[in-house]
């Protein structure tokens, strides 16, 4: 569509997950003018946008902002890639297809550091809203919504294994891995329609896109807030090379994810003052929680096994299984999630030394709930930096270490021995000390960076920041603390939730 006005009553900054929600309500729900800024392109009949094996296509291509992680020294000092989706659907649009809500305790937690309307009960109508479960409604599950919601169909062998291999060590099958508190292994569940992806960006928007009120501009990237006093006014962004501005009377809604919202109101002026400060930036709302709190879900790529025959090619999201299980007994729910990947997945620093056939495929443990927090800041050319500080926290080393020796047990019971030959890596019989190498060179993150513009330093509870009128957020920048599962089904719930707000008035 062509920008019809200057003016609006809302401004979305950020087409994907939760400004897709976000967007669908303020059309649907209210009577008022919407603009929807993407800084990435439309969606196109792309096979790696729509074939949900193909996806890892989209780190590093045109649908990708190609951020990096800075490196650090608890993992060797390694660059990461931080794969962020430049196309309408936002990462939703590239992602591994994951649809899972996580455990009741992760958002009654929210709930309980004074985050009112958080809590499990009152975001699970959200949940239901948002989805078209294939078995339908349920008091967990909703029917009829936006986003189709299916189980990975014709399971992989190694799926089957990871399955098979789990309820072995005592693992309960899982048919649905979003129950109230999902502990166990199942089929993922994912956001799939006719083994097609679903881009929630086609499932909210597609059937209002017709609407007159409703202006979205593709190629379109915010450059900064346009704030008078307290207030702020609207959004200037560049389209095309060609500078631009747009007014919103309502209400401005960041919905530019985890990276690029904090980044947006740090060269707005918004943000800790001695940073903006070393940026040569003004300092209009001296916010310090801006930028900080960053959380990242680990993984290790990978315990690489040879198989020992011909395996049928990679289908589903390339992993169709997963389980949620404890690091220790003695841990109050579970803090590890694994995934049997049906391709050789292993860092760089693993291929470079390990004889890493070209068929094998992986055990993939991930750590659910880290400790470790990282934060983001501009640097001297307006540029954002992004640190992660990835198992700098001894604990969460101490539970992946965990994760590698559960990962092992996987991999010796009879569903993964059926299928599999040699164990590639870590070699058999690595002691601690190897398997601590092991576990620095292999950590890589799982591109689930959250929590910079949280709640209660940033933002209250109705998602307001602090000291800006007319100004919100909503997206995973939110969280207050990660969500112990894959982020996107609860991101695009967050977007939902600011939807109702702002259509209640």
């Amino acid at each position: 569509m062509s920008h019809a006005a200057a003016s609006f009553d809302y401004a979305v900054v950020g087409g994907g997950s939760a400004g897709s929600a976000v967007a669908r309500r303020l059309v649907e729900d209210t009577g008022a003018t919407v603009l929807v800024l993407e800084g990435g392109g439309p969606v196109v009949p792309a096979p790696s946008l729509h074939d949900p094996a193909r996806w890892v296509e989209n780190i590093g291509s045109a649908f990708d902002y190609g951020y990096r992680y800075e490196p650090h020294p608890a993992t060797h000092d390694r660059p990461h890639l931080l794969s962020r989706g430049k196309v309408l659907g936002g990462s939703g649009a590239v992602n591994a297809l994951l649809w899972t809500r996580g455990h009741r305790a992760d958002y009654d937690a929210w709930a309980g550091a004074g985050h009112t309307g958080w809590d499990f009960e009152s975001v699970l109508p959200l949940f239901r809203r948002s989805e078209d479960w294939e078995d339908g409604e349920s008091r967990l599950r909703g029917a009829g919504g936006p986003v189709r919601v299916e189980r990975a169909k014709d399971l992989h062998p190694v799926a089957s294994a990871l399955i098979e291999a789990g309820m072995s060590l005592g693992m309960p099958y899982l048919d649905d891995v979003s129950p109230e508190e999902p502990e166990g292994v199942g089929p993922t569940t994912m956001n799939v329609r006719d083994g097609r992806r679903v881009n929630p960006w086609d499932a909210y928007m597609g059937p209002v896109l017709h609407e007159e009120r409703l202006t979205v501009l593709t190629g379109a990237t915010a450059r900064e807030l346009v704030l008078t006093g307290g207030r702020c006014l609207g959004v200037r962004y560049a389209l095309g090379g060609k500078p631009a501005e747009a007014r919103a009377d309502s209400a401005v809604i960041l919905s530019a994810g985890a990276i690029d919202t904090p980044g947006l109101l740090l060269r707005s002026g918004i943000g800790p003052a001695a940073d903006l400060a070393r940026a040569g930036v003004g300092v209009h709302t001296d916010l310090p929680g801006v930028g900080e709190n960053l959380q990242e879900h680990p993984l290790l790529a990978g315990l690489c096994l040879e198989p020992a025959m011909e395996l049928p090619a990679p289908n589903n999201n390339l992993e169709g299984s997963v389980a949620f299980w404890r690091s220790d007994p003695g841990v109050d729910r579970p803090d590890l999630m694994f995934v049997a990947m049906q391709v050789p997945y292993v860092s760089a620093e693993i291929a470079a030394r390990c004889a890493v056939p070209p068929d094998g495929f992986c055990i993939v443990p991930g750590l659910s709930r880290p400790r470790s927090r990282g934060r983001l800041w501009l640097d001297c050319d307006g540029e954002v930096r992004v640190q992660p500080n990835m198992l700098e926290v001894e604990a969460d080393a101490t539970a992946l270490l965990r994760g590698v020796d559960i990962g092992l047990d996987l991999a010796s019971r009879p569903g993964f021995r059926r299928i599999a030959g040699r164990q590639v890596v870590p070699e058999p019989g690595a002691t601690r000390s190897e398997k601590v190498a092991f576990l620095r060179d292999a950590a890589m993150p799982y591109l689930h960076p959250v929590g910079t513009c949280a709640m209660g330093p940033v933002v209250d509870a109705q998602l307001r920041v602090h000291g800006v009128e007319g100004l919100r957020i909503a997206d995973a920048s939110v969280m207050p603390e990660i969500v112990s599962t894959y982020p996107h089904a609860t991101t695009v719930m967050i977007g939902e939730f600011a939807g109702a707000l702002l259509a209640a008035g």
